[in-house]
Order: structure tokens, then sequence, then C-alpha cells
């Protein structure tokens, strides 16, 4: 008896847990057993019993390796998995509907005045002269016309259409005509410096 209860204990142990389960037919065998089942058991025959219990309970434990049982803590559903990974990911990597705008900062005529002294062969020392000559004569405005000779624009071109040789759009473009006006500094005074020298004595250049 102390064999066959050691075995019933080890089963509704094991199936408490939601690890084994029975079929009806299984159920009924296991009862008619119980029931055919002498009263006194050999201590050889327990023992064997024992292991044969804890065998079958190894085998389906082993046999289903991928089956989880009731009470064990399943994986979240895929779709869940990949909404969580999704908000995980920095926002450059996520999916972002809709359009979006980006904020484009224009340069001044400064800027790009400094940006382009390089590229005529000189350093920036030179832009504190260029800058004097050109608040002086337009205050940098692209629109500036000279209501007496209609010289036109930041360097205030003579007629203003010269700078058209830079670029057709030398009318409303600040780029163009400061590519113009560089151009002419260089040619006839050699620097913006050497041109303000010349203008400090002649209020033009």
């Amino acid at each position: 008896m102390a064999g066959t209860v050691g075995v019933v204990g080890i089963a509704a142990t094991v199936a408490g847990a939601g690890i084994l389960t029975f079929s009806d037919a299984q159920a009924n065998t296991a009862a008619r057993a119980s029931t055919h089942a002498p009263t006194h058991v050999s201590a050889r025959t327990s023992s064997a019993l024992q292991s044969q219990a804890q065998a079958l309970i190894a085998d389906h434990v082993n046999a289903s390796p991928n089956q989880a049982s009731r009470s064990a803590v399943r994986p979240p559903l895929l779709s869940v998995q990949r909404a969580t990974k999704s908000a995980a990911l920095p926002v450059s990597r996520q999916a972002v509907g809709g359009a979006m705008t980006k904020a484009v900062v224009s340069a001044s005529p400064q800027q790009i005045a400094m940006a382009l002294l390089p590229s005529y062969g000189w350093d920036s020392s030179q832009f504190s002269c260029l800058d004097a000559i050109w608040t002086r004569e337009s205050n940098w405005d692209l629109h500036a016309t000279n209501s007496s000779s209609g010289a036109y624009g930041i360097p205030q071109s003579l007629p203003g259409s010269k700078m058209a040789a830079y670029g057709s759009d030398w009318a409303t473009n600040a780029e163009t005509q400061i590519k113009w006006g560089l151009a002419y500094i260089r040619s006839s005074y050699g620097s913006p410096c050497g041109a303000w020298s010349f203008w400090q004595s002649h209020s033009w250049y």
C-alpha cells in the first residue's frame, strides 16, 4: 500500500502542477488497476511502480519540450512584440507618417561674403575692410539703388546689369552680387583693404 500511495502522490503532485495530464482512457485504466490491485504490495513491486511512474513523468515532460503548461508564463503575441520593439527604437528609425517640414535658415550676405573670401585668395582679415565699404555703399541691401547714379545692389554696380555676368538672378540674389563685387575689387584694387584705402580718400571705389 505504501508503494501505491507513493506513486499516486508523485502523479498527483505533477498533475497538480499542470505538467502531467491523463486522457479518459488512461484515467479508466488507472481506476480499474486501483480497484483490482492487491491490498499488499511487496517492496520490490512498490519500487518498480515508483520507477515506472517517474519514467512516465520524465517521458511526458521530455516529449513536449515546446509545450508550455497553463501555469507557465507565455511569450507575448507577435503583434505585441513588434509594437514594443518599435516603441523602443529611436525616433530616427521609427516609421513616421505624414509630411515633415524642415526649417531652412538662409545665410546673411555678410556670412556669404566671409565664406567666399578664400576662393578669391583672401583670409578673414580682409572682411572688416569689405564690411566698411559695403556698409557705406548699400548697408548690405541687395535691392539698394542709388537715386542719382542708378548703381544697384550690395556692391553698387553701375549699371546693375553688369552683374549678369555672374548670374541671371543678379537683381535678387545676394550671392551673385557678392561674387561680382569681389571680382571687381580684386581686379581694380587687389584686395578689400586696398579698396577700402581708396574709398577713404575718395568716398567711392
